[in-house]
């Protein structure tokens, strides 16, 4: 199919917002253009796409602090140029003062299940779960890469410290957050000038943050988890409540996990194992379209968004029974995985109208995340998502050291003795889903996005967009999306009326939604070493790429003076 096929075929049409970049030195892919500017930078110094990573990281804890920071948790998945392919677990855990009843929860049902008394597994110092970034950024940068962290955190402290120009997405975050963020004087000092929503273009300067990044180039990880930087931050959050302690910090180890692999279509699909549940459950999903003519039914169309309802529904409901920490839960990956388990789900499919798969219960996983693909000319993949859970996430700053701390014991159900209830130690299971795709066992895309519950199926329907439908690039990750998990059917508002109603008349309680999860960030790979970089516009992502290069070997520019020598002529 070729790229504009798949249009003859849609109920749904689009056109892109944003335009792709190629390049053959290297693609970067964030949702901020100072994190791609830093990465490229990075790239262009000699780094490799772990380098480049890792700088972009750094930058997007400064100019992106609402999404991603230090103190939050996130995986990384990496293909090596050597062949190698490995994720990188820097998720967060509950602490060990933490207790399966530490919160009060208000209700037994739904919306406020997840709800305690104070709010405070969501705001505040009681919402703060062991850190994981800080450590597995600056391990990763150690065993893969080439710069040292004073090179990788060069941008983000020359941002922190002199400052850099709110986007209109970070004043609409704000404003989105504004209530709890002037409960703590330091966050509001930062983000709220004179207790208000700053208009876009207003200088954010974060000169403690920027001290707290200078500590850790010259100290390292150790600065946090052990250190003496890591003494004063759990000394501040144990006077104001928190369960965490320096006893976290010092014991925090990441993990290094075999990525999750599947196939669809003749295409390897490879992404992270629980406790992320993407990976497992994009694989999932795709095995149960595979018994379908996707790209026949066509884009947009009723029966290929029914379709695509129905396998998120199956797909939410084992999610969510099935998909927690391993080391506390034996998570049956190979069944839900199989191709087999998706010829006997495939069956319970009724084309004709909406079906009921035990609905699961509705996750309070953020939506606020980050997320970076960076890749280099070679052969190095990285494919991340970041995350501090909520927007600005327990909605404070650490006093002195301009850190935005995580909310991630918003992820545990307050409710003890069941799956996802909290334990001291525990991880929290996330949605993320970095993905790399191969064909003919060369990569040819690789891609994430941020989004929470909702990530792990915007992410399916890219590849689907792709494979199927032969969509660009470009397309693919700004396509219309839908979302559900057993409850509303959520659709993106480029969908028809027309559609939505037909949609309705076939059972699903549809609810049009500005937009479902956040920016992707994609690169595809051609097979003459070029790559492309797409991202959408449900963030502010920034492809940039390298091209040109150094001179011809041998080549040198002369002095005026040597111009009309017989050297110079080629004379005898």
């Amino acid at each position: 199919m070729t790229a504009s096929d798949w249009r003859q075929r849609a109920a749904t049409v689009f056109e892109p917002q944003k335009t792709a970049v190629t390049a053959s030195g290297g693609m970067v892919v964030t949702n901020h253009p100072l994190a791609s500017a830093a990465a490229v930078e990075v790239l262009a110094a000699g780094g490799n796409a772990i380098d480049a990573t890792i700088a972009a990281l750094f930058t997007l804890s400064v100019v992106e602090p609402m999404m991603v920071g230090i103190f939050g948790g996130g995986t990384a998945l990496i293909r090596l140029a050597s062949g190698e392919e490995v994720v990188i677990d820097g998720l967060s855990l509950a602490p060990a003062a933490a207790r399966p009843d530490s919160y009060t929860p208000i209700s037994d049902s739904w919306p406020d299940y997840m709800e305690v008394e104070g709010r405070e597994n969501a705001v505040g110092p009681k919402s703060i779960a062991v850190p994981g970034n800080l450590k597995a950024w600056c391990e990763t940068l150690d065993r893969f890469g080439r710069c040292d962290l004073a090179t990788v955190t060069q941008a983000a402290i020359r941002h922190a410290e002199t400052g850099f120009a709110a986007t209109p997405y970070l004043c609409n975050c704000i404003a989105g957050s504004v209530e709890d963020m002037r409960r703590d004087p330091e966050i509001s000092k930062v983000f709220l000038p004179g207790g208000e929503v700053p208009e876009p273009g207003y200088i954010i300067r974060q000169p403690d943050y920027a001290e707290t990044l200078r500590q850790i180039a010259r100290e390292g990880a150790g600065a946090l988890y052990g250190g003496t930087l890591g003494r004063r931050v759990a000394e501040a959050l144990g006077a104001a409540g928190s369960f965490l302690g320096v006893e976290d910090l010092e014991s925090y180890r990441t993990i290094d996990r075999t990525p999750v692999e599947g196939s669809y279509r003749g295409v390897r699909i490879l992404g992270c194992p629980p406790p992320c549940s993407g990976g497992v459950h994009v694989v999932q999903m795709l095995n149960l379209l595979e018994g379908f003519d996707v790209a026949g039914l066509g884009f947009g169309t009723r029966e290929g968004a029914h379709l695509l309802f129905e396998v998120l529904k199956i797909a939410a409901s084992d999610r969510r029974a099935s998909t927690a920490d391993p080391d506390f839960f034996d998570v049956p990956v190979a069944r839900l995985m199989s191709k087999a388990y998706a010829d006997q789900r495939r069956s319970e499919i009724d084309m004709t109208r909406a079906g009921a798969f035990a609905a699961a219960a509705l996750s309070t996983e953020s939506q606020n995340t980050t997320h970076v693909t960076i890749a280099d000319a070679e052969g190095n993949i990285v494919t991340s998502t970041q995350t501090i859970n909520s927007l600005f996430g327990a909605k404070m700053i650490i006093p002195g050291t301009g850190i935005i701390p995580n909310n991630y014991m918003y992820l545990f159900d307050p409710h003890p003795g069941l799956t996802l209830s909290l334990v001291p130690g525990k991880r929290i299971t996330s949605t993320q889903s970095p993905l790399i795709g191969f064909r003919g066992g060369a990569p040819w895309f690789a891609l994430g996005l941020p989004g929470g519950p909702r990530l792990y199926g915007s992410a399916m329907q890219a590849v689907v967009n792709l494979i199927d439908h032969g969509m660009t690039l470009q397309e693919a990750v700004e396509a219309p999306r839908v979302w559900t998990q057993g409850q509303d059917s959520e659709c993106e508002l480029e969908f028809s009326p027309t559609l939505r109603q037909e949609l309705a008349a076939m059972g699903h309680p549809i609810m049009p939604v500005p937009h479902i999860a956040g920016g992707m960030c994609a690169i595809e790979f051609g097979g003459d070493g070029t790559m492309t970089g797409a991202a959408c516009w449900r963030a502010d992502g920034t492809p940039m790429g390298i091209g040109g290069g150094l001179a011809r070997e041998g080549t040198q520019f002369w002095p005026d003076y040597r111009r009309n020598s017989k050297e110079l002529r080629g004379d005898a």
